[in-house]
């Protein structure tokens, strides 16, 4: 946008002006007495706003306005007008109009009005921007797979995203649940509307209500204002409830609620609000068996799991993991301004071998931290982590110490993290009976897990 301006007004000392002043105010002006000279100068080049009298000989502003925006659809306007009635506004902004001004005005009025539709347009065009980024950022093409099972994922989401169906996303930790929520959404007609994302597993629970439903100022101690929650913040978006699973029942019969009624109510408050949401849940957990061991309810179990959409562990599509690699490696070195790095076929051996406890994520943590340790070049099998062939299974009676010494730390951490994996691949991946196996509670080999995928 140049900001340039097309004034068309049948008052000649107006036009002129009008010419004047906007010049004075840095705009490309061009001004006409005849509206259809006007007409032909944007045909000639694309002014993006028009200045336009509401009464001109042998037509109106309106039909000068409607005819200007088939030859250039992006243009505003301002009308001005010697008749301001309600009709007359009502029709000028019905037909397109940003705005109307009455005749006479003062010059720095109608610069006024013109700065703040200048703003107006600039902010559209920014939140258009942004949309597209957003639909970019969280389209297909960031979420790689072309294993048959992650096709099937695809299709899904393309045939259900533009509903307001429910969602329930499974699968382990690291394979990408939010991303595909977020696909959905920005694929939907509420793609313009808020994304809500709350992680129920990281909020303690005593606060996951207020978080969820907001409260009234006083409601409890420390309730210095009334704050509105995360469903009131989603209102005709999508509000995404991630680890589901995780939420204590009490607060499981309020969400239940909230999904049949579309009302919640505040903490402290005695008055329903309503909302209009979309709820996509995801959770790692079987929430069938967690019914059935009476952890989650029945009824919200069934009200989630209107449209259910499962994600394969990354063991379960070893097909995609040369194109992830691939797509990691571009990324990384694209953002740390690296030359490209390549894996050689070894190396690839010991990634398709790997079980991947942590999926995605943790292959994306792996390319990120070599790609900026190691910069670029071609990575072998050797010069992957240990953890990942399992050569760090080892006892103390295989450990030489040298004269310069060894790394204790770094020892007992992949120690540990060989330990993990192998009560990771015992248990196929159940993070429960993984725990067991460990004697650890499952907390804390989910902290642990974390800390092994982050490095």
């Amino acid at each position: 946008m140049n900001n340039s301006i097309l004034v068309i007004d049948d008052e000649e000392v107006l036009v002129k002006a009008l010419d004047r002043y906007l010049k004075s105010q840095g705009y490309f002006v061009s001004a006409f007495s005849n509206w259809e000279l006007g007409l032909n100068a944007l045909k000639e080049r694309a002014y993006d706003l028009l200045l336009v009298d509401l009464m001109l000989p042998k037509t109106s502003g309106i039909e000068v306005i409607r005819r200007c925006r088939e030859i250039h659809p992006a243009i505003m306007s301002i009308v001005m007008t010697g008749y301001g009635t309600i009709p007359s506004a009502v029709e000028a902004i019905r037909a397109g109009a940003y705005h109307y001004v009455t005749k006479p005005f003062d010059l720095e009025d109608i610069g006024s009005l013109i700065a703040k539709a200048f703003d107006h347009s600039r902010l559209r065009e920014e939140n258009r921007s942004l949309k597209r980024q957003l639909q970019s950022k969280y389209g297909f093409e960031n979420i790689i797979g072309e294993s048959t099972p992650m096709k099937d994922v695809f299709h899904l989401v393309e045939k259900i995203a533009d509903t307001d169906s429910t969602v329930l996303v499974t699968g382990e930790s690291g394979t990408g649940k939010e991303l595909i929520a977020k696909a959905i959404h920005f694929r939907s007609r509420r793609a313009e509307k808020p994304f809500v994302a709350v992680n129920c597993a990281a909020i303690p629970e005593g606060l996951l209500e207020s978080e969820l439903f907001g409260h009234m100022k006083g409601a409890f101690t420390g309730a210095v204002t009334t704050r509105s929650g995360k469903f009131d913040q989603a209102d005709r978006g999508t509000i995404f409830l991630d680890e589901i699973g995780d939420m204590s029942p009490k607060l499981q019969v309020k969400v239940l609620r909230a999904l049949q009624e579309r009302v919640i109510q505040p903490v402290g408050s005695s008055k329903n609000r309503e909302v209009d949401i979309r709820v996509i849940a995801a959770t790692n957990q079987n929430l069938e068996d967690a019914v059935a061991q009476g952890r989650f309810r029945e009824d919200l179990f069934y009200r989630l799991n209107v449209i259910p959409i499962h994600l394969p562990a990354l063991r379960e599509r070893k097909e995609d993991i040369r194109i992830l690699v691939k797509h990691f490696l571009e990324k990384f070195s694209r953002e740390n301004q690296n030359a490209a790095m390549v894996f050689s076929p070894d190396a690839f051996e010991v990634l398709e071998r790997y079980r991947w406890p942590g999926n995605v994520r943790e292959l994306e943590n792996l390319i990120e931290r070599l790609v900026v340790l190691r910069g670029s070049g071609t990575i072998s099998g050797a010069d992957l982590p240990a953890v990942l062939s399992g050569k760090n299974n080892i006892s103390p009676g295989d450990i030489a110490i040298p004269e310069s010494g060894i790394d204790l730390k770094k020892m007992v951490d992949e120690f540990e993290a060989g330990l993990i994996r192998k009560a990771l691949d015992r248990s196929e991946g159940n993070k429960n009976r993984a725990a067991q196996l460990l004697k650890l509670n499952r907390t804390t080999l989910i902290e642990k897990l974390k800390k092994i995928e982050g490095k």
